[in-house]
């Protein structure tokens, strides 16, 4: 059934299935834009795990979080990219090609897992985006991300010329 909805579709299913406000405010935390779109390229800021103004998933990846509060974290994170994308371009159709994405995993010294928590974005975005959603991806391990969040996802996507 998935094959037959489009972009937009998949992402406002799996938006009511992760119980994800995808109407919630996407701004910048300070003096720079959430998105630029430079011809047919969109550059998008990092993103947060923030829903309703609340940070989810606080903390550190392998001391108060485990896997899979990271992958969720992750995943919320790259919801909030595609959210952008809709609010800038007014639909995830248009896009033609996810060209890069990095993942920040704010994580103690001896956890090793980045790339499967790397993983709960990169789900999002084939699922949502099917063969538009494959990408490049780097995963770092970091120190400390913004507002005590575990994950950081920013990205650049390619739309259709016509778009």
């Amino acid at each position: 059934m998935t094959e037959r909805m489009t972009c937009d579709e998949r992402f406002i299913a799996l938006a009511e299935e992760l119980n994800y406000d995808i109407y919630g405010e996407n701004t910048a935390g300070g003096n720079y834009a959430p998105l630029i779109r430079h011809h047919d390229e969109l550059y998008i800021s990092g993103m947060v795990p923030r829903v309703n103004g609340k940070i989810l998933y606080p903390g550190r990846v392998g001391l108060e979080l485990n896997l899979k509060d990271a992958q969720a974290a992750a995943s919320i994170s790259a919801m909030r990219c595609l959210a952008l994308i809709v609010d800038a371009v007014g639909s995830l159709d248009k896009i033609r090609a996810l060209l890069r994405v990095t993942v920040y995993v704010k994580s103690t010294a001896d956890f090793v897992d980045l790339s499967e928590v790397a993983n709960g974005a990169s789900d999002v975005f084939s699922h949502v985006l099917g063969d538009a959603g494959r990408h490049t991806r780097t995963t770092i391990g970091v120190y400390q991300l913004p507002k005590n969040a575990a994950i950081e996802v920013d990205m650049i996507a390619a739309l259709h010329p016509s778009a």
